[in-house]
């Protein structure tokens, strides 16, 4: 009987620990945070915030998790520094005032095995609305340098940022709609 008891016992506890959610640590060197906005109906503009930061909890078998991403505004990118500065001005991003920008999901819908978006909070200048990322790539895998598990993918979402109170050149026909793209790999603790 008491050997029942510790073949249970330890069964419970095998399925327990696999059941838990994975911690993963975004990898900075493989995750990028850019924006695609249109100018005057010509050519696209482009640009990256190269400082980013966060985490992600993640069950597979549950098809749950959770992840955050931080970026710093003052990192922003855009290869043109009269363009980053204008960027960084209250004009229109308010480095100054809102340092940092982050995205909080804890809704991650699966296309069978596989993360399809994810659903959450994007907070910026101060102010926070929903955004859902929608997946164009995600994939597990065991990385062989690092010898552990990795997890990633690009995401992306169309916002409109008048709801973050970004209008700057609304009037004179600039989209209000911005395309976010988060590409992100996060390796398992």
């Amino acid at each position: 009987m008491k050997h029942f008891i510790l073949t249970a016992a330890l069964s419970v506890a095998a399925t327990l620990s696999q059941a838990a959610p994975a911690s993963y640590a975004i990898d900075p060197s493989h995750t990028f945070v850019t924006y695609e906005i249109g100018h005057f109906g010509t050519s696209t503009n482009r640009g990256r915030f190269d400082k980013k930061e966060g985490s992600v909890q993640f069950d597979r078998a549950a098809k749950t998790g959770r992840v955050e991403v931080s970026f710093d505004i003052a990192s922003v990118s855009t290869g043109f520094a009269p363009m980053n500065s204008h960027l960084l001005s209250a004009e229109l991003l308010n480095a100054e005032k809102f340092p940092t920008a982050k995205f909080v999901g804890d809704k991650f819908v699966f296309n069978g095995d596989k993360v399809g978006e994810v659903q959450g909070q994007l907070t910026l200048m101060g102010k926070t609305n929903p955004v859902t990322l929608k997946a164009t790539n995600f994939n597990c895998y065991d990385n062989p340098m690092l010898k552990r598990e990795v997890c990633g993918g690009d995401f992306e979402a169309t916002i409109d940022r008048s709801q973050w109170g970004v209008d700057y050149g609304l009037a004179w026909g600039f989209p209000k709609n911005v395309k976010l793209i988060i590409q992100v790999e996060a390796v398992k603790q």
